[in-house]
């Protein structure tokens, strides 16, 4: 499995926390310019997103050098520098492959049009859906995916399919010439050196925010003033 923040084919990635990061960065931004303000410090920046000063600077110098001395960051220049180094200056085709319940839900999700991701084609093995329409798209046989990703240029795809799936499909993704894959299926995947996969397990992520709300409850526990509303367990 190849995760998104390791050296991939001698280009120095930074790390995934970094980038994920970043990209909370350009959202306060571009909160900040549509409030009418131009220059930023990297303590404004940071205090939205519980981030200290220090931390911010050190994120985006891995990235280039931005501040002025005693300006701080001018916003406009530093939103375009953001874009660009993560990669959201530019279109980016997307394929679906694996048309259930997730795979609908992702179709209809507004938000990767205005980070420019466009969602161009869907793909199923199911007989059934192949030939439907979702979002104006024809659902297409897995065995099209490399014609079609030719055709619309798509090196980004989400993975939805079951776990017992994934791997032969990620298998189909790459041959295809996709080498960006969001796998939402349970596994791990094994890939080529060249393809990023970031994984995405709603499970796992439930599972860490049960952890911290039941250390925090018994915390409060611990000092003797749980909540009325957790009181009754």
């Amino acid at each position: 499995m190849r995760e998104l923040g390791r050296d991939t084919e001698g280009v120095k990635l930074a790390p995934r926390v970094v980038v994920g990061r970043v990209s909370l960065y350009l959202r306060q931004l571009e909160a900040f310019q549509r409030q009418g303000h131009t220059t930023i410090s990297s303590s404004q920046l940071g205090a939205p997103l519980a981030i200290k000063n220090a931390q911010v600077r050190k994120d985006l110098a891995c990235f280039g050098q931005f501040g002025h001395p005693g300006v701080g960051y001018r916003i406009d220049d530093l939103t375009t520098a953001l874009r660009q180094a993560l990669g959201i200056d530019r279109d980016w085709p997307l394929a679906v492959v694996g048309l259930g319940n997730l795979g609908r839900a992702l179709l209809g999700y507004r938000g990767f049009r205005s980070r420019r991701f466009k969602i161009v084609a869907i793909f199923d093995n199911d007989p059934g859906k192949l030939g439907q329409k979702y979002e104006g798209l024809t659902v297409e046989p897995l065995e099209s995916l490399r014609r079609s990703a030719a055709n619309h240029k798509i090196h980004l795809g989400l993975l939805c399919v079951p776990a017992e799936a994934a791997q032969k499909v990620a298998d189909q993704m790459v041959l295809a010439g996709i080498s960006g894959i969001l796998n939402f299926a349970p596994v791990p995947l094994t890939v080529a050196p060249h393809v990023n996969v970031v994984n995405v397990d709603l499970s796992v992520q439930l599972e860490n925010l049960a952890y911290k709300v039941l250390k925090t409850q018994e915390g409060i526990v611990a000092r003797g003033s749980l909540p009325a509303v957790l009181s009754d367990r």
